[in-house]
Formats: C-alpha cells, structure tokens, sequence
C-alpha cells in the first residue's frame, strides 16, 4: 500500500511540475496539439513493444518454443511497466525472471538475456552519444549541453568498460564475493549456492553470446529501432508545438532527463525526469512549450506504459495464484 501512495504521489508531482513551469499557456498549447500526431505517437510505442518482443524471442533461443508470440509480448509489457513503477527500475529484472520462469526458463538463462539486453541498450547509446559528439563538432553547442555530452559519453564508457571487467575476471569476483559473505558470517552452504547461481549466469550468458552473430546483429538492429522510435516522441511533441529542435538536442535532453530520473530513484523518475528536462529544454524554446512538450513526451513514453502495462502486469502474475484458488475451491 505505502509503493502504491508513493507511485501516486510521484505521479502527481510529475503532472504538477511542467504545468507549474508554464502556467496557464500550457493547457491552450495541449489542447492546439494535432491529435493525429499523438496517436501515431501511441503507435510508435506500440511498435517498440513489438520490436523488443522479438528481440526478446532472439535472445531466447531454443527457450522460445514455450511462447507463443503474444505472450512474449506480455511479458515485454510488464516487465516495462514494471521499470516504470518501482524506484529505479529495480521490478523488471524480477519481473522478467519470473515469468520466464513459469515458460520453462531457468533463472540463470532469464538473468543472461537480461544483462544481454542490457549491454544492448548500452551500446546502441554509446554510439548514439559518439554520433551527437561528432555531429556537435560541426556545430554550434552551449557551454551546459557541452559538459553533458562530455559526461554522459565517459559514464557510458564506464559502465562498458565494467562491463567487460566483469567478464573478464569473473573468477576473482566470485572469489571475493564468497570472501565477503564468509565476513557476513554466511554459513558454507549458502556461499557454495551463491557461488553455483554465479557460475550458471555466467555460462548461460556465454551461451548467449555465442549466438550466430547474424542473430546477435538483428538483435542489436532492433534495439537501434526501438529506441530511435521511443527517443523520437520529444522531437514529435515539438515539432507538433510548432518548434523546430534539432533531434540529435531531443535525444540528448531525453537521455540527461532520464538518466537524472534513475539516480532519483522514484519510480519511473518521476519529478525528477521533469525538472532535469525542464531546465535543459526552457532555455531553447520557452516555457509554455517546454511544458507541454514534456507532458506530451511523458504521458506517451510513460503514463502510457503503466496505464496498458499495468492491468497486462496484473493478468500474468495473478494467474497462477487464480488458479491455485479455482482448485482449492473445487477440491
């Protein structure tokens, strides 16, 4: 009940926020906005559930023939609106993992297609912010859009880098890891378990990356998809507002924005999302049309999510509890 009232009051505050920064002017410039446009936004979203449902079918391999096609892109759905309702994000993993699971995925593999996943989410950005960085050298950059490009291009090549350590030296961490729980006072047992759960990840995800590499390039085709659409509503809402933003700036202001969201940890980043755009986007094109921008950007790229997510979430994790009742009662 208490993640239910803060998901709730972090979504007022999200509402509140564009609105308190373009008064009364925000609502003329929501209501003078092509509605062809929104929902061809709605639709792009749409797309993405899609694309990532296939990838998801990538990634899985020989693990898909449990899943039909539409219940992989129920899982796609709550796992999504799970990230989007809980702090940080934290529910998707889980929330994959355990639907996986009720297919007939091990943990170890769902956890592997995850953090591969991931590492494709992260590479595509990492291109996406060397691409803004060579397309800003041939163009004007203020001084704050400059220092945000250069930080968020050397966070990402961080989290890489720690990344192929991880893969790297995977031996010594699983070492440390068992000296750490041993410090813990953690009996033997559980450290042999811990250390067994370490070494099925790692070999469920070496198996995935030894995938045919064309799979793998699809893979990494349709994350390029994906997030070329999601990152594309901003520049939509802007342009259907009558201003004209560079996307490459859209993409940056969205990225900064979200990343600012996650290291808030609410739920969704909700606040915090629209604050950080808020101070990116105002300077450039006004207040009145930053603030519908960004209410137009986050009800498409999140509202939206747990609005249909949601009762998607709900159908697929509350089934087998259902049927565990319609049994007892029959019995």
């Amino acid at each position: 009940m208490k993640r239910l009232a803060l998901l709730l009051a972090t979504l007022l505050a999200a509402v509140l926020i564009p609105l308190l920064v373009g008064g009364s002017e925000t609502l003329r410039r929501l209501r003078d906005f092509p509605l062809g446009l929104l929902l061809a936004m709605f639709g792009m979203i749409l797309l993405c559930w899609g694309l990532n449902a296939l990838r998801l079918r990538l990634l899985l391999g020989d693990n898909v023939r449990e899943m039909s096609p539409l219940k992989s892109l129920g899982v796609v759905m709550a796992t999504e609106f799970a990230y989007c309702a809980t702090p940080g994000g934290t529910g998707a993993p889980l929330t994959l993992m355990a639907l996986l699971s009720r297919n007939g995925v091990r943990p170890a593999k769902s956890s592997a297609v995850f953090a591969t996943d991931q590492l494709s989410d992260l590479l595509f950005f990492l291109c996406a912010l060397l691409g803004i960085l060579f397309y800003a050298l041939f163009h004007s950059l203020s001084q704050k859009l400059e220092w945000m490009l250069g930080l968020s291009a050397t966070l990402m090549l961080v989290g890489l880098c720690l990344c192929l350590c991880l893969a790297r030296y995977h031996r010594q961490i699983i070492t440390l890891n068992g000296q750490l729980l041993k410090r813990l006072n953690t009996n033997a047992i559980t450290r042999r378990r811990w250390a067994r759960k370490l070494l099925h990840f790692r070999d469920a995800l070496a198996d995935t990356l030894k995938m045919p590499r064309t799979r793998l390039t699809l893979v990494f085709l349709l994350t390029c998809l994906h997030w070329g659409l999601r990152y594309s509503v901003l520049y939509l809402a802007l342009r259907g507002l009558g201003t004209d933003v560079q996307w490459a700036w859209s993409f940056l202001i969205q990225m900064l924005s979200l990343s600012a969201g996650q290291l808030s940890l609410l739920p969704g980043g909700a606040g915090a999302a629209e604050l950080t755009s808020a101070a990116l986007l105002a300077p450039m094109v006004g207040n009145s049309t930053a603030a519908a921008a960004i209410v137009i950007w986050r009800a498409v790229t999140y509202y939206f999510y747990l609005v249909v997510g949601g009762p998607v979430f709900l159908l697929l994790i509350s089934r087998p509890l259902l049927n565990k009742l319609m049994r007892f009662r029959e019995a």
